[in-house]
């Protein structure tokens, strides 16, 4: 695996998904700062409808569409190799989604400014899932409200809706 890909524990996956419950079936995923494409993929495997997998580093974006073909998951999703930020501010398609998973470096100021776009943008009845260092907090957002906060060790998941 290429060298800065932190996949998804398998334990916290599966804890996701739990949370969202039926928020899968048959959802537009955006999957945000993508790695191996394990949440987007497990998203499709769930029974989401299309999936949109964004991931700003080549080698990694290229692991993500070999993992889907191998799958026989690529008609159900799209890879995109962007700056999740940047890609966020110009796609007006983003606001699409009906679930949005985020899972950014631990401690990076990029998930304030991920979820300040995201709650500017994402219509009512959407599902944000945020996999998150345990001791960051998550800024104040004007529509996106805290469902629901799980811990696991070091990481905490943050279940946010419209």
């Amino acid at each position: 695996m290429p060298r800065g890909v932190r996949p998804t524990q398998a334990l916290v996956r599966e804890a996701a998904f739990d949370l969202v419950g039926a928020a899968v079936r048959d959802a537009v995923v955006l999957d945000l700062f993508a790695g191996s494409g394990a949440l987007g993929i497990e998203a499709l495997s769930r029974g989401a409808a299309f999936a949109t997998l964004v991931e700003r580093q080549p080698r990694v974006v290229a692991l993500i569409r070999r993992n889907l073909a191998e799958l026989g998951l690529q008609d159900r999703a799209r890879v995109v190799r962007a700056d999740v930020v940047h890609w966020l501010e110009v796609q007006p398609q983003a606001a699409a989604a009906s679930l949005v998973l985020v899972d950014p470096p631990y401690e990076d100021p990029v998930l304030e400014r991920t979820l300040a776009i995201l709650d500017a943008r994402l219509r009512p009845g959407t599902v944000v899932v945020v996999e998150h260092a345990r001791r960051q907090t998550l800024p104040e957002l004007a529509r996106l409200r805290l469902d629901r906060n799980r811990r696991y060790g070091d990481t905490a998941l943050s279940i946010l809706t419209v």
